[in-house]
């Protein structure tokens, strides 16, 4: 069985860099290093044909722990609920009012950042509580 090594998430969007500018602020990522030759990734996307430029951005754990985020221009919006998304695990550990609180600290911070929640979803005999939030283009994603 092939071993796996690492795991990029890639997100369809309208404006790469302004999603991957989001995400870098919520998780503390960075950019990829600059292509060789380059003095930054502007410079390099300027040598992209007109219709290519703009059209992708990555961002990437500082660490190397967290997976790669990949951000691709597509044509067409978002129309529905995601199939996939990413928790941020702001709560772990905490429980009741406390993880609550964390999670609407969280949420504050990241509404500062272009981000909208959706719903506070409360602990039930199965789950602790999250917050549904979405994304600068309306990703759905959960602090958790």
């Amino acid at each position: 069985m092939a071993q796996v090594k690492q795991v990029q998430v890639t997100f369809d969007c309208a404006e790469p860099r302004a999603v991957a500018e989001f995400w870098k602020a919520v998780l503390g990522y960075v950019d990829p290093p600059v292509p060789p030759g380059f003095d930054s990734w502007d410079a390099f996307d300027a040598t992209l044909p007109a219709e290519k430029q703009g059209s992708v951005w990555a961002c990437q754990d500082p660490d190397g722990v967290g997976p790669r985020l990949f951000f691709q221009r597509v044509p067409e919006p978002k129309t529905v609920k995601n199939r996939l998304h990413l928790d941020v695990r702001v709560g772990t550990g905490l429980t009741g009012d406390e993880r609550v609180a964390a999670l609407e600290a969280e949420a504050d911070r990241l509404e500062a950042l272009g981000a909208r929640r959706v719903r506070l979803m409360l602990a039930d005999e199965e789950n602790e509580s999250c917050l549904v939030m979405q994304d600068v283009e309306g990703n759905e994603f959960c602090l958790d």
